[in-house]
Formats: C-alpha cells, sequence, structure tokens
C-alpha cells in the first residue's frame, strides 16, 4: 500500500533526462554570466581577446624566431614590429587604392544618375537636385553631421587605443608563453592541474588553427580575385584585394560582403558587362574556397558545421556587432576544442584524473 513516505522511484531515462536538464541550465546560466562580464567590461575584454588570436596566429613566427636562439623579448619584439608592419602596410594599400580610384568611382556613379535622368525624368532630375542643393542641407543638418565627425573621432581614438593595447598584450603573451601551463597548474584547485592544462592547450590549439587556416584561405582569395579584377581593369583592384582579405577573417558573411563591394565597384565603373565577369571571378572563388580551400585546409585545424559557424556569427552580431562576428568563431572554435578534450577524457566511462585510469588517460595525451 502506498503511502506518503514511500520513495518516489522514477525511471532512469527520467532521471537522466533530469539531470542533462540541471547541466545545461548551469552552462547556459554560466554563459549568460559570463557574455554579461565580457560586455559589461568590453574594454578590457576586447584588447585581450585580440591579443589572444594575434597570439595563436603569431606563435609559428614566435617560436621560429626563438629557435634561431634569439632572446624571447627579442623574438617577441621583432614579431610585433612584423604585425605594426604587415598591418600597416595593408592600411595604406587599402586606403592609397581607394584615394587613387575614388574620383573614378564618383565619376562612375554621376554617369549612372545622367542615365537615370535619361530613362527616369523626374526621378533622375530629383537626384540632380539633391546633388544641386547638397551645400544648403549639409548647412540645415550642420549640427548633426558635428555631432557625427565628434562620435567619429572618439571611435577612431578607441580604435588605436585598443590596438595598441592589443599589440603590448600579443608581445607580453609571446614572452611568458612559456610560463602558462605552470600558472594555469598553480591555480587549479586540488589533482585537476592536468585537466586545466590540457584543456587550455586544446583551446588554444583550435584557436591557432582557424586563425592559421583563415589567413591561409584569405590570402588566396585575396590574390585570386585582385588578379581578376587587375585583368578586367576595375579601379581599387588591389584595395578591393585587401579588403576581401580582412572580410575573410568572417567566414563566409565577410567574403559575401566584400565580394559585392568588388562587383558593385565594378558595375558602377565598366558597366553591366565587366560587372557580370566581377560577379563570376567573385564566384569562382568562392566555390574553390567552399569545395576545395575549406575541407584542404580547414577542417584540418577546425571541425565545425557550417551552421554552427553562421549561428556563431550571429550570435556574435548581436552582442558585440562587427567585433563579435570576429569574435565569435575562433571563441566557439576553442569551446569546441575544450568539449573534445572533456569528451575524450571522460566519455568514455573513464574516473576523474586521481584514479589510475585517468591518469593514464592524461599520459598518452599529446603535448
Amino acid at each position: 500500500m502506498w503511502t506518503s513516505s514511500s520513495p518516489v522511484l522514477l525511471p532512469e531515462s527520467a532521471r537522466r533526462l533530469a539531470a542533462w536538464c540541471g547541466v545545461l541550465l548551469l552552462v547556459s546560466g554560466v554563459g549568460a554570466v559570463a557574455v554579461w562580464l565580457c560586455v559589461t567590461f568590453k574594454t578590457t575584454v576586447t584588447p585581450v581577446l585580440l591579443a589572444i588570436l594575434g597570439t595563436a596566429l603569431l606563435g609559428p613566427l614566435y617560436r621560429r624566431l626563438v629557435g634561431m636562439r634569439l632572446n624571447r623579448s627579442l623574438a617577441a619584439g621583432l614579431t610585433c614590429v612584423a604585425v605594426v608592419a604587415v598591418v600597416g602596410g595593408a592600411g595604406y594599400i587599402v586606403v592609397s587604392a581607394l584615394i587613387d580610384s575614388g574620383d573614378q568611382i564618383l565619376a562612375s556613379l554621376r554617369q549612372a544618375a545622367k542615365d537615370l535622368s535619361k530613362h527616369f525624368g523626374a526621378a533622375g532630375t530629383s537626384l540632380d537636385d539633391v546633388a544641386k542643393n547638397a551645400k544648403e542641407l549639409l548647412g540645415k543638418f550642420g549640427a548633426t553631421a558635428a555631432s557625427g565627425v565628434l562620435t567619429g573621432i572618439s571611435v577612431v581614438g578607441e580604435l588605436i587605443a585598443t590596438a595598441v593595447l592589443a599589440l603590448l598584450l600579443i608581445f607580453f603573451f609571446l614572452r611568458d608563453s612559456h610560463r602558462v601551463a605552470g600558472s594555469l597548474r598553480s591555480l587549479a584547485p586540488g589533482s585537476t592541474g592536468d585537466t586545466v592544462e590540457a584543456m587550455a592547450r586544446r583551446a588554444f590549439h583550435a584557436v591557432e588553427g582557424f586563425m592559421r587556416g583563415t589567413t591561409v584561405i584569405a590570402l588566396i582569395d585575396a590574390i585570386c580575385i585582385t588578379i581578376g579584377l587587375l585583368i578586367l581593369r576595375v579601379p581599387g583592384a588591389v584595395g578591393l584585394g585587401a579588403l576581401v582579405f580582412v572580410g575573410a577573417y568572417i567566414p563566409y558573411l565577410g567574403a559575401f560582403i566584400s565580394g559585392a563591394v568588388a562587383v558593385l565597384v565594378a558595375l558602377a565603373d565598366r558597366g553591366w558587362i565587366i560587372g557580370l565577369w566581377a560577379l563570376g571571378v567573385v564566384l569562382a572563388v568562392q566555390v574553390l574556397e567552399g569545395h576545395v580551400l575549406q575541407p584542404m585546409i580547414q577542417s584540418r585545424t577546425v571541425q565545425m558545421h557550417p551552421a554552427v559557424v553562421m549561428l556563431a556569427i550571429t550570435a556574435g552580431a548581436s552582442v558585440a556587432g562587427i567585433l563579435g562576428m570576429l569574435l565569435a568563431v575562433p571563441l566557439t572554435a576553442a569551446a569546441f576544442g575544450v568539449l573534445s578534450e572533456l569528451r575524450e577524457r571522460y566519455g568514455h566511462g573513464q574516473g576523474p584524473p586521481g584514479d589510475g585510469q585517468g591518469q593514464g588517460q592524461e599520459r598518452g595525451q599529446p603535448a
């Protein structure tokens, strides 16, 4: 006979479901708090995350310099100088190319407006009226424009400060990279030092693989599109190629946007035929990336389904805009690396690292 004091026995499947629900709620809560903290302290968190990405990308060069028996500080300094040279050179190429071709692009847009005025009459006339009354419009909205300029100056100053701080952090991260393992072990509680170190290594290797693979793919995409635009005599081809290289660090979406800009420039300057040829070049490069470069390069370093990548980019954009889109995929890759390490250690009925079986698994892990 059932009484109120009798224990309620749930089926094994129900208990497993309840346990997984509790784990999911706990992980979601921790993730929500982490995102909130990152957004609240974004001024500090952003340079750190950018420095980690830069360290992952520049690690091979730094290790090569150290292998040549250079002092660690000197090797880290030379690596940072190389970063400044490459980034500064790329920025100079983009700006100079846009300045050189800016008049041509504007002339093409004016010609397009005249063509519209011929075909659409009043609509084209209204475009001419807007152009003639530009000074009056600027005077009317001068206060708003001035506010926008001040905001732009503030944003540029913040970007410069973030870049300088990230560069300094890259220097320290590279120079003191050999001390990271000992620091993690000292911070880890009890006998979990090996597990924490292995998780950190797996996460960093995932980020390093993503940055290395993405850089190679971005370079190939930029070279191919630049050559195609040069053959088609599109103005600013070198600058547009540099834009493609930068945009490639945002998977799928960045390549789409930068390729669309190249097609629009070709369309405005050279007409419909050359615009269609430029579209063909961009699509051919995208097919090459999706069917050859991604499987050959990226699949060896980071294995994530495209749907996961798109969801990560969307989530990053909703949290931190363009910067979130840039950081979302490498952070997701790091999370997948940590999950892979935990699954290898505890996913086959193995005990915690304290017992003999767990220690054997740790010894078998590659460094």
